[in-house]
């Protein structure tokens, strides 16, 4: 039995249809799990109770943590610590390895590449939320009390992806004859993970027993492009103008006097003021697979 916690996401949906390569038996635990395919067996648990994930965890060989929770950071700092704690302890009790779904707020803002040997060093409050959720997954695994792997994915686009920023702004706009919109900076190179990839590759690493108790970014094509670029690329495999926008940091920071969504991302704008460059070359290199390249990714998510 392999269990997705948090199954019904942009990475738990893909993250289903690649596990049945591997097994017969998926179980998908949420709050309103729906089966994506007609054997999955549905749990239902809130993970912030410890009975409940006890229940989503029992019997499992592998558990993959891929929930989300609402973008709010005083739910994160109260709810975050509250489900590692809940999962980590139902997987020792249940000798289930554990793959958690991570992301890179924990970097913070990096010069350069970043790759699994990057300090930790965040400068927002929700980085620090994750760097330490990830700390308590790499404590339990140090300790010898179960079996873990962390994986990283950089911003994601992908095939039906509701929540992916570039999906919405440039696929979406573009799509309905409007104008596409990027972030705060156009002119700076930004990666982007391809949902199909990151679940073909956590499904890989997670029935992989060797690549346990280390972290791994998943695999994403190296070759980022500027939002001008992405924005270009896009309108050409539509076939239409590549009309655009930028939003600046001032529309944001007004805009979330009245959007609370859009208020929780202003700490993260770093992201998107500057280079953001992700390197997956140990994953690559290890496993010998290759990512899609953004124009295929694109093409598919169209």
């Amino acid at each position: 039995m392999q269990a997705i916690l948090g199954a019904g996401g942009a990475i738990g949906v893909p993250l289903t249809h690649e596990l049945n390569n591997y097994t017969d038996k998926v179980r998908l635990a949420g709050r309103n799990p729906k089966k994506i395919n007609s054997d999955n067996e549905l749990v239902k648990a809130d993970l912030t109770n410890p009975g409940q994930t006890m229940e989503a965890v029992k019997g499992s060989d592998i558990v993959y943590l891929a929930a989300g929770l609402k973008y709010d950071l005083n739910v994160w700092q109260t709810q975050w610590p509250v489900i590692m704690r809940n999962v980590l302890n139902a997987c020792i009790k249940y000798n289930s390895r554990l793959v958690f779904f991570d992301n890179v707020y924990m970097y913070g803002k990096i010069s350069g590449l970043m790759t699994e040997n990057t300090p930790i060093n965040p400068c927002s409050e929700k980085g620090k939320v994750r760097a330490s959720i990830a700390q308590m997954v790499i404590d339990e695994y140090e300790k010898k009390n179960l079996e873990a792997v962390i994986v990283r994915a950089a911003d994601f686009y992908g095939p039906n992806i509701k929540t992916s920023v570039f999906n919405m702004l440039v696929i979406d706009n573009l799509k309905k004859g409007k104008k596409a919109y990027w972030l705060l900076n156009d002119k700076v190179k930004h990666s982007f993970t391809y949902t199909t990839d990151a679940a073909r590759a956590v499904a890989l690493i997670g029935n992989t027993p060797e690549a346990f108790n280390q972290t791994w970014h998943l695999p994403t094509d190296s070759n980022a492009m500027t939002g001008e670029e992405y924005i270009k690329l896009t309108a050409e495999l539509l076939g239409v103008p590549a009309k655009s926008a930028v939003y600046k940091k001032w529309q944001l920071k007004l805009v979330g006097f009245f959007n609370s969504d859009i208020k929780e991302t202003y700490e993260m704008l770093y992201q998107s003021e500057f280079e953001y460059l992700f390197d997956s070359s140990k994953f690559e290199s290890y496993f010998k697979i290759k990512p899609t390249p953004y124009k295929d990714g694109i093409k598919s998510s169209i």
